[in-house]
């Protein structure tokens, strides 16, 4: 039988477009109330609401700067507002700037690594107690969930002139296996590594067609693919922690 999610709640950061709208639309979808975080995309993070209200479930949208030092607390109050339990935390937003060697700074670093990193490690940390609430180690499903969105470009396989992304999802990476031990057993803290699976805006055709001449699978990924597998970690993993799912059509391999 499949666990049900109704009347759970989950958080997307970054919900309002692209991946973390698929992710926050599929949670929706599998019967859990959702917020979600923006910074500039006020009107797509309305849309998003109203697209989970639709299915019948409750949502909000919470502006936040993931930058600022203070953005858990102010994510913490403004979800508290609406919602008085979380079962599952969605870290999937991000900034992805070029750094091209020679042009690295201490301010494009910092601001990968604080909007990358630091703010997924703040804002679970403010909200393990939440996520924590409702487990019993006799009953699986009822255990919190954290779900990193890291890249497989931080594993292994750097893309040249990002280094600053590539550092701080590599620091994400072990921030998701250090809080699986933090947290264990009341909560599970797992990533996805993605591969393409939403074209950078600005990327040209000869370079997208160059990628994927590398993945065995011969495609892209899709948003929904990403949301098919947070998903899955969310309803029916409770036994995996600290693990990391590729999601890159076999790109790792290639």
């Amino acid at each position: 039988m499949i666990p049900s999610l109704i009347g759970k709640v989950a958080l997307v950061t970054g919900g309002a477009r692209r991946v973390g709208r698929a992710i926050a639309l599929g949670l929706a979808e599998a019967g859990m109330d959702v917020a979600i975080t923006c910074r500039t995309s006020v009107v797509e993070a309305a849309d998003t609401v109203r697209q989970i209200e639709q299915a019948g479930r409750r949502a909000v949208a919470i502006e936040a700067d993931l930058a600022a030092g203070n953005v858990a607390e102010h994510v913490f109050d403004r979800f508290g507002r609406v919602f008085d339990r979380l079962d599952a935390l969605v870290n999937n937003a991000a900034i992805y700037g070029p750094t091209p060697w020679g042009a690295v700074t201490a301010h494009n670093f910092d601001a990968h690594m604080a909007v990358n990193a630091r703010a997924p490690l703040l804002l679970t940390q403010r909200f393990a107690p939440m996520l924590a609430a409702h487990a019993d180690p006799q009953n699986p499903s009822t255990l919190g969930r954290v779900v990193n969105l890291i890249d497989i470009h931080a594993m292994g396989r750097p893309v040249r002139g990002y280094a600053a992304y590539s550092a701080s999802k590599a620091a994400l990476l072990e921030i998701t296996r250090s809080l699986a031990r933090e947290l264990a057993p009341a909560v599970t803290v797992n990533a996805i590594a993605p591969g393409v699976v939403a074209w950078p805006e600005s990327m040209p055709r000869e370079q997208r067609e160059q990628y994927l001449g590398r993945v065995p699978m011969g495609r892209a990924g899709t948003p929904e693919e990403v949301a098919a597998a947070v998903v899955f970690l969310v309803r029916d993993a409770p036994y995996c922690t600290g693990q990391v799912i590729c999601l890159d059509g076999g790109r790792m391999l290639a």
